[in-house]
């Protein structure tokens, strides 16, 4: 990680902590995403399946990673399905 780091004391409930727990997320890299996404100017929050939000806690959240190291693959993925969505249209448009 490139910023340094500071130690701070946080209080969850047991519910939280054992369900955080049981998922093996890293609570530090947890805290550190949630109050970025919290603090930027830019954000988009989308509904996945569990299977991709399981994924995404151990990739992001336990590794070290970053939403910005996310976003080059989002961004190709929403070209990807404009693209399709155009193609799309255009098999569409030449069928009527």
């Amino acid at each position: 990680m490139s910023k340094d780091l500071k130690r701070v004391s946080v209080m969850l409930r047991e519910d939280q902590h054992q369900q955080l727990s049981d998922m093996e997320v890293n609570l530090s890299g947890l805290i550190r995403d949630l109050i970025d996404d919290h603090l930027g100017e830019h954000k988009i929050v989308i509904n996945v399946e569990k299977e991709t939000r399981d994924l995404y806690d151990l990739v992001i959240s336990n590794t070290g990673s970053s939403d910005s190291e996310l976003e080059t693959h989002l961004k190709k993925a929403i070209k990807d399905l404009l693209k399709s969505k155009i193609d799309y249209m255009t098999k569409l448009h030449k069928e009527l």
